[in-house]
């Protein structure tokens, strides 16, 4: 896995993500005596030429091809060597494809298969 590489400060100030994880973002360093510009010892690193993730791991989540499913007809498409990740639907779609994933044994990334079919069986969702 590549490395994150954050701004400097960005744990100090909260405009630059403090307690924000989606503020917290690559900034260049562009100062005079920037210590990460000039990569002294003990300041955190930049980002570089010999930092890409190896051609074999890039777009890959666990080591799967991650596949996005918003029906029925691309869980079809999915195998064992796929991580699906649902798409944004409502929730009667989204059950009728848990069940399916559960059915033939597919990880799913962004939903707890089972808790999400039982919390909807709760409610009455068919």
């Amino acid at each position: 896995m590549s490395q994150k590489f954050l701004r400097r400060n960005c744990k100090r100030f909260v405009k630059l993500g403090k307690g924000k994880k989606k503020a917290q973002a690559w900034r260049s360093q562009k100062g005079r005596h920037g210590k990460m510009r000039e990569k002294m010892r003990g300041y955190p690193a930049i980002v570089g030429i010999g930092h890409r993730t190896e051609k074999a791991q890039r777009d890959k989540i666990q080591e799967k091809i991650v596949l996005l499913v918003n029906n029925l007809k691309d869980l079809e498409k999915a195998t064992s060597k796929n991580l699906i990740v649902i798409g944004k639907i409502g929730n009667k779609k989204k059950l009728e494809i848990a069940k399916k994933a559960k059915e033939k044994k597919l990880e799913v990334s962004n939903l707890n298969i089972n808790k999400f079919i039982k919390t909807m069986e709760k409610k009455k969702w068919n």
